[in-house]
């Protein structure tokens, strides 16, 4: 469980967040939604202690951003933020090793090799295991960057917007084995959606936020609503709800 009190955050005199009391519960897929500035990748990345805290209080479970060493975090939690700066000659394999690195810090073990292997199983990456990372699409590419977050084998796994230039098939790919993660692997996923749809049909909760505020919090067919829409996004949008899920049409 995340457990995030008093949260505030600026940026260059600017508020970007303010008053963030939430907690992001164990165990499934938690999407952060929100229009452009909202504050959603913000408040991910002062979770996974990208940024400096400022104000507030972030506990992972047991442990207190900002007070547990990072290595520690790292084995708890890992981010895969929106900007990847993974060098572009490097294999598939060679980058989801990376995520072992909070282990060996340099000396890969056959725990570890082993670890990656099942990575790349996992993301049916194994195909693309020699190719470099130029070589791949898009979609090949997230995939693989995803991969190296998972065998990271943390508890909890930080995405911002990694649905960012994916066509649909990718997309609804990606969203389906993170949603697998969650219930067969027993991770907890937050992911930054811009698509209110996938939110909807893929998580288990969703936490709107505006303005650097939460405005709402809950399962998919209660937050999702009309008024939600207006009041978060200022759109007069419909929402159609259709055997138990809901769908804004666009």
């Amino acid at each position: 469980m995340i457990t995030i009190r008093d949260l505030n955050h600026d940026r260059d005199g600017t508020p970007v967040l303010r008053d963030i009391d939430v907690t992001l519960r164990a165990g499934g897929v938690t999407a952060l939604i929100g229009p452009n500035g909202a504050g959603k990748s913000t408040l991910l990345s002062l979770v996974a202690r990208l940024i400096p805290l400022q104000r507030g209080r972030i506990m992972v479970d047991d442990l207190q951003i900002g007070v547990c060493a990072n290595d520690t975090l790292a084995r708890r939690l890992a981010i895969l933020p929106q900007t990847s700066d993974a060098a572009p000659m490097l294999t598939v394999r060679e980058l989801v090793a990376f995520g072992r690195y909070p282990y060996h810090k340099g000396r890969p073990t056959n725990a570890d090799r082993e670890k990656v292997e099942d990575a790349l199983r996992t993301f049916d990456l194994l195909p693309l295991a020699e190719r470099r990372l130029d070589t791949l699409s898009g979609g090949q590419r997230q995939r693989a960057q995803v991969a190296m977050t998972f065998a990271q084998d943390t508890d909890y796994i930080l995405l911002d917007e990694p649905l960012n230039n994916l066509d649909i098939a990718a997309s609804r790919s990606l969203m389906r084995l993170l949603r697998d993660l969650a219930l067969r692997h027993s991770r907890t996923i937050v992911i930054v959606l811009h698509d209110i749809n996938y939110a909807a049909a893929y998580a288990d909760e969703i936490i709107a936020m505006k303005d650097g505020r939460i405005t709402h919090q809950g399962p998919p067919a209660d937050v999702v609503t009309e008024a939600m829409l207006t009041e978060v996004y200022d759109t007069d949008a419909i929402v159609h709800r259709i055997g138990g899920k809901v769908m804004v049409e666009v």
